[in-house]
């Protein structure tokens, strides 16, 4: 990753791609509007395609999912690439390792897939800041976007012939099922339902890409979120109810659909090849390294930024994680005073700690207040977490940290310093370290730090990370952000862990986790041959696309 003086990430795009032309051979795909199809190098085509973001998948897996996706009769793929993937600072460029685009198109054209490419700048798609970066709101008056695109698909045929009355029928996102919140019911769709819509599509002619074949992982950050009366973040499996499941298998949607299919176009023969080994391993006891002040001049070694007000993640450059805020009481406090933030003025959860003491959380659209107590010159920390970035919505300029000064009382707190924190920076120095451990925490913990190794005695398969007790936090393995855990909200239990992360026999694997609120009693964790991912306190939660509501009746569609 270097800085360019490209103009910007879409020319850099065109002369990447231009190098996958075929030098020999002219090829062509064109409209035939009075027969009312495509032609492909002049013969009458029509694609059946499915969609996968490379960016869900590791590197090592692309090619086994494609392989899948053409053994189920598809004979195309198709993908987004978000700007914030590959421009993280302005005129930086990554194509590198995981954000090789090139090397995942060549992996397409192995498969044989033809390549249907989405490339932004805005594509939604559930991911961070629907893929714009996060740099474009150093500018605090930007306007990102200025309008919505439709999302109403149960006429969309019919509004599509009264707005173009020839041309090839096209569905570019039938929904296969539906993405997760945290605090929601896991969405499912059922396969009734899904294959019937294809194949009344395919008898129409029509072409048709499915959202989505394969849904993957929101690793790290990349989570996006949405706002439907209150933030709504997305969870770290985006699994989907796809066909291919997050793991890469195919599931009974994936045959089924295979069925339907075949009946339109010939399906490459042969048998699929199994699903992928999966394990099972612990439970093991994970050891206290200590709280996340502790480590503070390694967290954040630049030092403190001073402002009199809090300033947002993006005026000092955060992109994601977390930032410490820290002041210090200028009056005693004697008795509990309520500690609030107003106009909504955490994005996105604070944790809030008097002398390293933790003292609760306050959350965003919540009408929360912590009560507190403290001498003068007590320090007052607050970490802030970027839960991740709205991703759907026009204009919705997403800033995160305290947006408003907090009021103790009746006094607005001033004096601040904020430190932005390179968590990961930290997990991958200590990866090859043995921490001293410490003795175990009293609940509440508060924000911190909790690790173990582990052998693999026989062979190395996926598994899924299970965290009983845990409350909230996030989780590294051998030094790979693999993500958010939300165990005490749901609906999501285990977070996917694929076998490439995972050292074989003879090498010890490490788990680092930092622990938001309280750890729990025994602080073990295991893993599983099996996800768990419909565990919530509410009602499961139907995805539907007919005209009927069911008993639950799904939200606003968010569109991709």
């Amino acid at each position: 990753m270097s800085p360019r003086k490209s103009p910007c990430l879409f020319s850099l795009l065109l002369t990447l791609l231009t190098r996958l032309l075929p030098q020999t051979e002219a090829r062509s795909f064109v409209v035939d509007w009075e027969h009312d199809r495509f032609l492909l190098d002049g013969a009458p085509f029509r694609y059946v395609s499915g969609s996968l973001h490379y960016f869900r998948v590791p590197r090592v897996l692309w090619a086994d999912r494609l392989f899948k996706m053409q053994l189920s009769g598809l004979n195309a793929v198709q993908l987004y690439v978000p700007w914030n993937y590959h421009e993280p600072q302005p005129g930086v460029y990554n194509f590198n390792g995981s954000r090789d685009l090139i090397a995942f198109l060549n992996e397409a054209a192995a498969a044989n897939l033809l390549v249907i490419l989405r490339p932004g700048p805005y594509i939604c798609a559930e991911w961070e800041m629907g893929g714009l970066p996060s740099w474009l709101l150093q500018k605090p008056k930007i306007h990102l976007r200025t309008s919505d695109p439709a999302d109403n698909m149960t006429k969309i045929f019919t509004q599509l012939r009264k707005y173009e009355p020839r041309g090839p029928l096209v569905n570019s996102e039938y929904y296969t099922g539906w993405l997760d919140y945290w605090g929601h019911n896991h969405s499912t769709r059922s396969i009734l339902s899904v294959t019937k819509g294809l194949e009344d599509m395919l008898k129409l002619g029509a072409s048709v890409n499915m959202y989505m074949f394969h849904g993957g992982t929101n690793f790290g950050y990349w989570n996006g979120a949405d706002e439907k009366g209150r933030f709504l973040p997305i969870t770290t499996s985006y699994d989907y109810d796809a066909p291919i499941s997050e793991a890469g298998d195919p599931t009974p949607k994936f045959f089924a659909l295979r069925n339907v299919i075949s009946k339109f176009q010939e399906i490459p023969l042969g048998p699929l090849p199994p699903p992928s080994l999966k394990m099972a391993l612990g439970p093991f006891t994970l050891y206290l390294d200590g709280d996340l002040l502790d480590f503070l001049d390694l967290l954040c070694p630049q030092g403190p930024i001073h402002s009199v007000l809090p300033m947002t993640f993006e005026a000092v450059k955060q992109d994601h994680g977390f930032m410490l805020y820290r002041t210090y009481l200028s009056y005693t406090v004697f008795e509990p005073t309520p500690f609030w933030v107003p106009n909504n003025g955490v994005h996105d959860r604070a944790y809030v700690m008097v002398e390293g003491v933790f003292q609760g959380v306050l959350e965003r659209n919540m009408k929360h207040k912590l009560f507190l107590m403290g001498k003068i010159g007590s320090r007052l920390d607050i970490l802030l977490e970027n839960m991740g970035r709205l991703s759907f919505g026009s204009n919705h300029s997403d800033f995160k940290g305290l947006l408003e000064p907090p009021i103790l009382g009746q006094s607005v707190l001033t004096q601040w310093m904020m430190f932005p924190l390179k968590v990961d920076n930290l997990v991958k120095l200590w990866f090859p370290l043995q921490l001293p451990k410490r003795e175990q925490h009293t609940a509440p913990s508060g924000p911190t730090f909790y690790s173990t190794t582990f052998p693999i005695v026989g062979s190395v398969g996926d598994s899924f990370l299970y965290l009983p007790g845990w409350t909230k936090g996030q989780v590294w393995i051998n030094g790979f952000n693999l993500g958010r855990y939300w165990t005490q909200q749901g609906p999501q239990q285990t977070l996917y862990v694929p076998r490439p992360l995972l050292f074989p026999k003879g090498a010890m694997n490490k788990i680092t986790l930092l622990e938001l609120e309280n750890v729990p009693v025994q602080p073990q964790i295991q893993f599983l041959d099996k996800p768990i991912l419909n565990s919530t306190l509410y009602s499961t939660y139907i995805y539907s696309l007919s005209d009927t509501q069911t008993a639950y009746e799904p939200m606003k569609l968010s569109g991709h």
